[in-house]
């Protein structure tokens, strides 16, 4: 298995496909990277280099106790992007809920996310973003309500752009993954980069949320 070791001694397990441009994904509360296959199949295939990763005390990665808070699991991140030496990188997130992957991290982690998924907002930041956003979000979701989460979330954004989908549900990208990837294949979105945005707003929101990276050339 692909992991590598950050500052704590946490092991994070990777997958790490192709070449080109990298596209990098980011799964959600309780699951594995293996959330985003369907589309590291698609993107792969269209030439893409595809990187997705379990979070700590998630899948394959150390079921570590600490470190279950959103600037941990982001430095993780950021361990992981410079270990790759990732540039113009493609930064794709969302939080779906699938019971066979949430079977395979520890339960310590699952409930020190959820926890602190539930209780931190992202308002303030959301409104210091000067760069362009892609909020896509299902109408039907009925875990976090597409009014409450994408729809306000898109009016904090100074550039936000937002792509919902009458009657598709929470977990659309494995539902709808045919229309979601050639979605996510259309311009501006795949020709700049982009990092992922918390956009949850009071509740866990489900959003699939795509920012532009600044390019570290």
């Amino acid at each position: 298995m692909d992991t590598i070791t950050v500052k704590d001694g946490t092991q994070i397990f990777y997958k790490d496909w192709g070449m080109g441009q990298p596209l990098f994904f980011h799964h959600g509360w309780p699951l594995t990277a293996d959330d985003w296959d369907a589309q590291m199949m698609f993107f792969l295939e269209k030439g893409y280099r595809v990187i997705a990763h379990d979070r700590r005390g998630h899948g394959r990665s150390t079921q570590t106790f600490l470190g279950h808070d959103m600037d941990t699991y982001a430095a993780d991140v950021a361990e992981l992007v410079e270990t790759l030496d990732l540039h113009n990188s493609i930064h794709i997130g969302t939080r779906p809920n699938w019971w066979r992957q949430g079977m395979m991290g520890s339960i310590t982690a699952h409930y020190q996310f959820i926890k602190v998924l539930s209780e931190t907002e992202f308002y303030d930041d959301l409104k210091m973003i000067d760069i362009p956003v892609l909020v896509m979000h299902g109408e039907d979701d009925q875990i976090c309500p597409f009014l409450t989460t994408g729809a306000r979330s898109v009016k904090l954004l100074k550039h936000g752009t937002l792509k919902s989908y009458p009657g598709l549900p929470h977990g659309m990208p494995t539902t709808h993954a045919d229309q979601i990837n050639a979605d996510l294949l259309v311009p501006p979105v795949v020709d700049k980069s982009f990092f992922c945005v918390p956009e949850k707003l009071g509740a866990s929101g489900t959003s699939i949320a795509l920012r532009r990276e600044q390019s570290k050339n």
